[in-house]
């Protein structure tokens, strides 16, 4: 049985691929560390909400969908 196609574009879409996954986690921890820090300087929890909000994170530093 023989291959079609390019071997090395799978390799690519892997790398590819684990490329951002990488970037995903990164992207990740920096949001969660920036509502902590935005947690840790509001002054409650009305403040806080709405500075998350501003950055387009959440509670849970995630970032917020896009509309």
């Amino acid at each position: 049985m023989s291959r079609t196609g390019n071997s090395s574009r799978g390799d690519e879409n892997g790398r590819f691929a684990a490329a951002q996954a990488a970037l995903e986690v990164t992207n990740d921890l920096q949001n969660r560390r920036a509502a902590r820090v935005v947690a840790g300087r509001s002054l409650d929890a009305a403040d806080c909400a709405e500075m998350l909000a501003m950055l387009g994170l959440d509670a849970e530093g995630k970032r917020a969908a896009r509309q």
